[in-house]
């Protein structure tokens, strides 16, 4: 469940006025495995026009969860914060976060993970620092909005 929420962070919606939760992601495989370990039966659906599969979950228990447990707004893209994930776990939501908003240069070591919120990105910085990774946080402003990049050295 911590790599299912990670990956939420990254590439998830929750609707803001119906009980609306939402993956999206262009491997299909990661949300067939996110359907299957949250036991739903709803369908997976691609965009035509982006070549993004997407898996919409009517479920007012799941977005209440996430909302009171995980602080997550419909606007989570500009102002997460980052979860209370146990440190046991931490590993499986920093993979989650990874598979949807992360990449891996071909050059060199480095790591990159993408996000809008400031605070979610100094916060995952913090955790990686601890554990001895070289980390810098950049902040470009592309067409639409604000974007945080957090660079990671090794």
């Amino acid at each position: 469940m911590a790599y299912i929420l990670g990956f939420f962070y990254a590439d998830g919606y929750i609707a803001k006025n119906n009980h609306l939760v939402a993956f999206s992601q262009k491997d299909v495989k990661i949300l067939e495995d996110i359907r299957k370990e949250l036991d739903s039966n709803h369908p997976i659906r691609i965009n035509n026009k982006t070549g993004v599969y997407n898996l919409i979950i009517n479920s007012k228990l799941l977005k209440n969860e996430l909302m009171i447990y995980h602080k997550v707004t419909h606007n989570k893209s500009i102002d997460a914060v980052f979860p209370d994930v146990p440190k046991g776990y931490l590993s499986h939501f920093i993979r989650g976060y990874f598979d949807g908003d992360g990449h891996i240069y071909k050059s060199g070591y480095l790591i990159c993970f993408v996000g809008g919120s400031k605070e979610f990105m100094t916060s995952l910085r913090d955790i990686l620092a601890k554990e001895s990774f070289n980390t810098r946080i950049i902040i470009e402003k592309p067409i639409k909005g604000f974007s945080t990049y957090l660079k990671i050295f090794r």
